[in-house]
């Protein structure tokens, strides 16, 4: 099969051409017509799969048969998680649509609003978007969505792992009810049909990836490793091994920065990608990876979402993942379109638990390796893959909220920075109730309400509010 048998037009398959692509991705060859005929899709695809030129392709082709955008309009939105995932969607778009007589703009947080409202003034006929910063343009009201025919949510899995799913639903309450929807995401989740249900209209339901699964051009591998001995052999492993392109991944934005700082002050050219950084620092770290100026790039889950980059050969897993679903998210980063690519897991004792959960998920026993010299204080047993989940029946039953609490503890969310002066506030203010509390314990049943809707299993209205501060 050719892109050409897919019922593009010419401007398009020598945009694709120009790109050394000849033969469409699974995902493409079925993605691809079912937009052309107009009829909504969910999507379920793994990063790599070629998901972006899936939508993007047929999106340029259906909108370049219609009117141009007016004034102050949008045809066709795409919304995103992340700002870098933003980005790489307006750049297929700017790519693929090179040879068409079509407007498109990119908007997110973290750079200045006005040329984003200056972009959209004349109307546009692709706008791609993050949830936050669209509201505040829409609040601003520099843009109508009157005219639009395409709505797109691209990783409408993540965008619920982050807490998106407020912005979601006021987005599409101003959206016209007649329009095409498109929606890709890493799996079928309950949560993803829930959402799906107020959304797409008699799906086409496609499916390339088995949910959970690892490319099977991945060379995975883990080691044992002593928690305060993991930079020293992470900087060995890559010097004597002589990686380039290394994607790095630490669960905490302090974390990030330290070892990038240690890969440093041991001769490795390293940068740092996570929420705090700013959007222009996050840009420069992504371009200097892709360059090959920066030879390792640590970052966090949420800041590495949408980090597109062909034939990258290494993804070292530094800390484990506290949900096993994102080890299939990290290492997916490797191994695409075909390409062989290596995972390396560096894990301390008190990860060991984590790593079996996630050989449960994927069903399989990673290899286990040593380096001579390096040996750990402790092994790495092989789990019992046939008991389902990892848990037995003399074990808790799962927390539902495994995935909201462990995004929360990673604290990671790039939309909404809490700021340091905050956290002081707050951990002082904590401190100062929790004494209150121990001197004078008859009050605490009275004045703790937090305290008893937690033991009592209700929910506190106001534990997911959020700051003003959009993305």
């Amino acid at each position: 099969m050719s892109f050409a048998s897919l019922g593009l037009s010419a401007a398009i398959l020598k945009a694709v051409e120009k790109q050394g692509y000849d033969t469409p991705s699974a995902i493409q060859a079925q993605a691809i017509p079912a937009v052309l005929e107009g009829k909504d899709v969910m999507a379920a695809a793994q990063t790599g799969t070629g998901k972006t030129a899936g939508f993007t392709l047929p999106l340029l082709e259906l909108l370049s048969k219609g009117q141009r955008a007016q004034r102050g309009q949008v045809r066709a939105l795409v919304l995103t998680p992340t700002r870098e995932l933003a980005a790489q969607v307006a750049e297929s778009v700017s790519t693929y649509g090179a040879n068409l007589p079509l407007k498109s703009a990119v908007v997110f947080g973290g750079v200045s609003i006005n040329p984003q409202i200056a972009a959209l003034r004349n109307g546009v006929d692709v706008l791609v978007a993050t949830p936050g910063r669209l509201l505040d343009l829409c609040q601003q009201k520099v843009l109508s969505f009157s005219q639009l025919e395409v709505l797109i949510l691209d990783e409408a899995d993540r965008m619920l792992d982050m807490g998106f799913i407020r912005d979601i639903k006021k987005i599409l309450a101003m959206l016209p009810k007649q329009r095409q929807n498109l929606m890709f995401s890493a799996t079928f989740s309950d949560e993803i049909r829930e959402l799906a249900k107020g959304l797409v209209n008699n799906p086409v339901e496609i499916s390339v990836t088995p949910r959970n699964a690892t490319a099977n051009t991945v060379d995975q591998a883990v080691y044992a490793i002593d928690k305060s001995r993991k930079a020293k052999i992470l900087t060995k492993l890559i010097k004597e091994n002589d990686w380039h392109q290394v994607l790095v991944f630490s669960r905490t934005k302090h974390g990030a920065n330290r070892l990038a700082k240690n890969l440093e002050a041991d001769g490795i050219k390293a940068v740092a990608i996570h929420g705090n950084k700013s959007q222009s620092a996050r840009t420069k770290a992504l371009a200097d990876f892709k360059a090959g100026t920066a030879q390792v790039m640590v970052a966090t889950d949420i800041a590495a979402r949408g980090i597109d980059i062909d034939q990258l050969p290494f993804v070292v897993n530094f800390d484990l993942p506290n949900v096993p679903e994102d080890y299939v998210h990290r290492i997916g980063r490797t191994g695409r379109a075909g390409a062989s690519g290596q995972a390396v897991s560096l894990v301390s004792d008190e990860e060991v638990k984590l790593l079996h959960d996630i050989e449960r998920l994927i069903k399989r026993v990673i290899e286990r390796k040593q380096i001579a010299g390096y040996e750990a204080c402790h092994t790495l047993p092989e789990p019992n893959l046939n008991r389902a989940g990892g848990h037995n029946s003399n074990h808790k039953k799962p927390n539902p909220n495994r995935r909201k609490h462990a995004s929360q503890n990673n604290n990671d969310n790039s939309a909404r920075p809490e700021s340091r002066h905050s956290a002081r506030q707050n951990s002082r203010a904590d401190a100062s109730a929790n004494s209150t509390a121990a001197k004078k314990p008859q009050r605490r049943r009275q004045g703790n309400n937090s305290a008893n809707s937690a033991a009592s299993g209700s929910v506190n209205p106001y534990a997911n509010a959020r700051p003003k501060s959009r993305d």
